[in-house]
């Protein structure tokens, strides 16, 4: 049964991952292994080198949905930059390839016209992913690395991410369509399977989306803010 209310640094982490098994991805892309025995949040955050601010942060956004101000604030910028490169490692490296393994393998003959079209698809679909993607490491992410080291692009500021940030989730959710409404088959755990990984990327893209509109760009319009008033 999930805990009611916000974790806190003091709280141990292995009742945040027994309660919330979704942590799991948080501590992977801030590096935290298993094996915590009775250690705090705190402790096992401080012996990984994390932030543990910014971990609670993000912990506390995607289980209850919300980020106050004092949030926003007390995140690390380089903590938090580290977990979304290793997001994108994440789904670039790992999650999206693995999805399309298993579908090639449920779907079986791959010169069906249908299985063609479906594969087809969801690589159009990572192609999109990874643009997305690649423009935050080579844009945005050295743009934020510049700003924390005092220096400000004056043609580029966080606002144009934000407004051209789309929700690279919303392609994923009509292939999921497509593939419940229009493949024909018999019930087979295996590709029941496969959806429901698509279900838990969907959800997980959303959540990394939510990261970004809610904490790191304020954060970042925070500090360009702090330079601008300095000047």
């Amino acid at each position: 049964m999930d805990r009611i209310g916000k974790y806190r640094g003091s709280d141990k982490m292995a009742d945040l991952v027994v309660n919330n098994y979704r942590t799991l991805l948080v501590m992977s892309r801030f590096g935290i292994g298993l094996g915590f025995a009775e250690h705090t949040i705190d402790e096992v955050c401080r012996e990984h080198g994390v932030d543990t601010r910014t971990f609670m942060a993000v912990v506390n956004m995607l289980l209850h949905n919300e980020v106050t101000e004092n949030d926003v604030l007390s995140v690390s910028p380089v903590s938090l930059l580290m977990y979304l490169h290793n997001s994108h490692d994440y789904f670039l490296g790992f999650r999206l390839p693995g999805i399309r393994h298993d579908l090639v393998r449920v779907l079986g003959n791959p010169e069906d016209d249908l299985t063609r079209a479906i594969i087809n698809y969801f690589d159009q679909y990572v192609d999109e992913v990874r643009k997305h993607m690649s423009y935050e490491e080579e844009m945005v992410f050295p743009y934020v690395r510049n700003l924390l080291a005092g220096t400000q692009d004056g043609n580029y500021n966080i606002g144009i991410f934000h407004k051209h940030h789309d929700q690279v989730e919303a392609k994923l959710k009509e292939f999921k369509q497509i593939l419940i409404k229009y493949y024909p088959g018999d019930s087979s755990n295996e590709l029941n399977g496969v959806l429901f990984d698509i279900f838990n990327c969907e959800y997980d893209l959303a959540s990394h989306n939510e990261i970004e509109d809610h904490l790191f760009i304020p954060l970042i319009e925070n500090i360009e803010h702090k330079i601008r008033s300095t000047k």
